[in-house]
């Protein structure tokens, strides 16, 4: 392996500069704010990237178990993240953009979360996002929609485990927000634009290492969102789920926090399979903490068990698996849990639906 003058490794400087610039993306340093124009999003373009914007994502989660019964759950994402301080640079080794991922799979029988990450500067074939449709690369991770039936097709072959999914629309693109532009803070800059693929079918091979590949069928989510400016300055951090019913409905549920645990914004919405989506208005939902689990890595304490309010009902939400901690300090730089949760009706105590949980800030404040 070849070293600079210092001894330091090549790879490795390269690679502390990626975190650098990624620390410098996500640092949360004064910017113009400026609300997001309403518009009417136009598919299939807005299945592609924005490099307009600073912040994006696109977000797969979902369950499957083989025909033997074994359960996982599963969580992909890719991120763009637009470096400010290179945008003016002329060279074409300027990481004017970043592309992250993480990838994660939930192993309910052998009680244990697998995940990994990649981070690389947009370009010379390493890493990409293009804009005319959902097509997302970082070295040999891929997602990949088919322009012809919508489905999407994502390939992880990560560290302990590797991904082969396929996900099939089964229902229309879900806009959030007001047709499609989500507000997440009082101020009208806190917003993004925000649409979800609720009740994907999903299929394929997950292989963990030193194992035979598993075949699976299931259910899956995917978020797209992408935003100027997300965080007010007193969020820390928030709370969100996106559940797939077993009647075929989709519930989406959120609040961001602030230091103290107080809400300082929620939303969400509810579409009933085959009707139309009701969008939840701020001070609609409601996330009360039933039970916490603390971390044994981070001591960060995670309230894996809630009570959610909404105007179309009553929830509790319980992970699947405590311990569903997630560290990105590798490339996002940050550590949250994410995982596998099921949705019961509160009144009853029955099972309703099956999807994700996802909880930032607990860790340490947030910085988007």
């Amino acid at each position: 392996m070849s070293t600079r003058a210092s001894g330091a490794p090549c790879g490795l400087i390269a690679r502390r500069q990626l975190l650098l610039l990624a620390a410098l993306a996500a640092s949360g340093a004064p910017h113009a704010g400026w609300a997001l124009p309403a518009k009417a999003l136009q598919f299939p373009r807005d299945f592609g990237s924005h490099p307009g914007l600073r912040t994006e994502w696109w977000y797969i989660t979902g369950h499957g178990q083989t025909a033997a019964g074994r359960a996982f759950g599963f969580q992909v994402t890719f991120f763009r993240s637009r470096v400010d301080a290179t945008q003016a640079m002329r060279s074409a080794f300027a990481a004017k953009h970043l592309v992250f991922a993480h990838a994660a799979v939930t192993d309910l029988e052998g009680r244990v979360l697998r995940h990994d990450q990649r981070i690389a500067r947009a370009g010379f074939d390493i890493a990409s996002a293009s804009e005319t449709d959902t097509e997302v690369r970082l070295r040999d991770w891929s997602l990949v929609r088919d322009p012809a039936g919508g489905a999407y097709t994502a390939r992880i072959p990560a560290g302990e485990f590797t991904l082969d999914l396929r996900f099939a629309p089964s229902q229309p693109v879900l806009l959030q927000g007001r047709e499609g532009v989500s507000r997440k803070g009082p101020d009208p800059e806190q917003a993004s634009y925000y649409y979800s693929e609720p009740q994907l079918q999903a299929q394929g091979r997950l292989t963990l290492q030193g194992q035979a590949p598993f075949e699976i069928t299931g259910a899956a989510w995917l978020d797209h969102e992408w935003s100027e400016a997300l965080m007010h300055p007193e969020a820390v951090g928030w709370d969100w789920i996106g559940m797939n019913l077993d009647d075929g409905s989709a519930l989406t549920a959120f609040h961001l926090r602030r230091r103290d645990g107080t809400a300082l914004w929620s939303g969400g919405s509810f579409r009933p399979r085959g009707g139309a989506a009701r969008i939840f208005q701020p001070g609609e939902v409601r996330f009360e903490a039933l039970r916490n689990w603390t971390s044994p890595r981070t001591r960060a304490s995670y309230p894996t068990h809630w009570r959610i309010d909404t105007p179309s009902g009553r929830f509790e939400v319980q992970a699947l698996l405590d311990d569903q901690e997630l560290d990105s300090r590798g490339s996002t730089g940050g550590v949250y849990w994410e995982g596998l949760s099921e949705l019961r009706d509160a009144q009853q105590g029955t099972r309703v639906g099956r999807g994700y949980l996802e909880m930032t800030g607990y860790a340490a404040p947030l910085r988007l």
